[in-house]
């Protein structure tokens, strides 16, 4: 039987995004300020850097590896499951594929990873609103970032990072062609966002609504299997 040590490390103090410390220095710059000026607001300053640290938090993760396994592209909650059509500009034709979305609050970690493996076949981006990410016109109408991604065996997926209320910065880091493995980092929407993963036909998502996703290591979805969807209860 093999056993992970599990270090304290991994959840007091884990590895930070690239993105992070210029952006903590910022906070822990005006919580100074604050408590030169008024101690309260100095305490108050210092708990919203500590947000920031863990806002820009990049943990490891330990992903499953058997082929045909789609991960989750976020950390959240999993928000909507149900058909909709793919984003336009990534030309996946008018058919509606199943869309599982998951959303991340400003307390998730919000750094992406590639759901499956394979090749990046189309980047797209397009600019747009900034409304809730929580609603479901924000696949339509928010600024967002589109990926379609092929599998090595010719199944076509596709991963949207799309901007939320506060967000003002959708990060990709991949590009056209592009060779990827499942639970590779990819990119980060800061701050308070969306993912949706629209899966191919005859695949049923394996989670449920309600259902809190880790990036990297909850199945979503199994590309290999005829498993119905999942139904789910509130216990």
């Amino acid at each position: 039987m093999k056993v992970i040590e599990i270090p304290w490390r991994r959840y007091v103090l884990p590895p930070l995004h690239e993105e992070g410390p210029r952006f903590i220095a910022v906070f822990a710059a005006i919580a100074a300020l604050l408590f030169w000026a008024w101690w309260p607001l100095g305490v108050v300053g210092t708990l919203v850097t500590i947000w920031c640290y863990y806002f820009f938090r990049d943990p490891v993760r330990y992903v499953p590896t058997r082929a045909g396994l789609v991960m989750s592209p976020a950390s959240g909650i999993v928000q909507m499951i149900g058909p909709s059509v793919p984003p336009p500009e990534l030309n996946m034709g008018s058919e509606p594929m199943t869309r599982v979305s998951v959303f991340m609050s400003v307390f998730d970690c919000h750094v992406n990873r590639i759901p499956v493996g394979g090749t990046v076949v189309k980047v797209a981006y397009r600019p747009g609103k900034f409304v809730n990410a929580s609603l479901d016109k924000a696949s339509e109408d928010n600024e967002r970032n589109s990926l379609h991604l092929r599998t090595a065996d010719g199944k076509d997926l596709a991963v949207v990072q799309i901007a939320g209320l506060v967000a003002r910065r959708i990060r990709c880091d991949v590009k056209d062609g592009q060779a990827v493995g499942t639970g590779e980092r990819y990119g980060l929407i800061r701050f308070g966002s969306r993912l949706d993963v629209y899966l191919p036909e005859g695949t049923h998502p394996l989670v449920v609504c309600g259902q809190v996703a880790v990036s990297g290591e909850t199945v979503i979805a199994d590309l290999d299997s005829a498993e119905p969807q999942r139904d789910g209860a509130t216990i």
